[in-house]
């Protein structure tokens, strides 16, 4: 397949990218707004990638390394308690993640709702004009009778 400027024609144009959906820009926005949710967001930010993975390896190998001579009960008081938190914080993420969902499905079914009845308007608006087009040409005027 040749290149659009090797035939001479055009190069089609670049479709523009919609923006983001109206109800997640909102969420987002009322998000940074709570202190408590942009921390949240980083915790769960954090706690869900490699370099946290790569942090506790590192950490989990030193301790019973050098921490103490019995790590075991001390290491997994630790790493349950640390579980207990980042489970918390996963959950978290789910219920936002569901805010999220909800807030889109809401603002998609009032925006679909609206189209309807536009659509059911101009659908009837449609039929009456049809209506008295075929009444026009169908029969004839009444000056013509007379």
């Amino acid at each position: 397949m040749e290149h659009p400027a090797a035939t001479g024609h055009p190069a089609p144009a670049a479709q523009e990218r919609p923006g983001p959906h109206p109800a997640v820009h909102a969420f987002h926005a009322a998000r940074q707004a709570d202190l408590q949710l942009r921390l949240a967001d980083a915790i769960t930010g954090f706690a869900g990638s490699m370099r946290f993975v790569y942090l506790h390896a590192a950490v989990f190998t030193v301790w019973m390394w050098r921490a103490e001579t019995n790590p075991w009960p001390t290491l997994t008081l630790i790493v349950s308690l640390e579980a207990i938190f980042l489970s918390t914080f996963v959950m978290i993420g789910q219920n936002r993640q569901a805010a999220l969902q909800k807030a889109k499905a809401d603002h998609d079914f009032v925006e679909q709702e609206l189209e309807l009845k536009v659509n059911t308007a101009l659908t009837r608006a449609i039929h009456q004009l049809t209506t008295d087009l075929h009444q026009g040409l169908l029969e004839p005027p009444s000056s013509a009778r007379e």
